[in-house]
């Protein structure tokens, strides 16, 4: 049981970080730790759509790549507080929810 659940937290700590990220961005923070957001969950993002793709979990990479491409630094979208504070829970949830589905490699 241990070796499961030490499995599974080697398999989804960057996600359990980003969810942590994105509920810590509901508060008031400077502008720097939003930035540090939109790079990490471009990399969480776009690492879940990894996997998934590989999975063949087609429908989860599309969301993933999504959420990659909603948070890229590179060219933001420049949206208003509230609806950051939406996106934000929609996508903490979103992870949650993935932290359940198992990605394996098809061969």
């Amino acid at each position: 049981m241990q070796e499961k659940i030490k499995n599974w937290l080697k398999n989804n700590w960057f996600k359990i970080l980003a969810i942590i990220f994105l509920l810590g961005a509901l508060g008031r923070n400077p502008y720097s730790y939003y930035q540090f957001l939109r790079w990490l969950i471009l990399g969480v993002g776009g690492y879940s759509a990894y996997l998934a793709y590989n999975s063949e979990k087609k429908i989860w990479a599309w969301i993933f790549g999504l959420i990659a491409l909603l948070f890229n630094p590179i060219i933001p979208f420049y949206l208003s507080r509230a609806t950051w504070q939406s996106i934000d829970i929609i996508v903490a949830v979103i992870f949650f929810i993935s932290l359940f589905e198992k990605y394996e490699r098809k061969n």
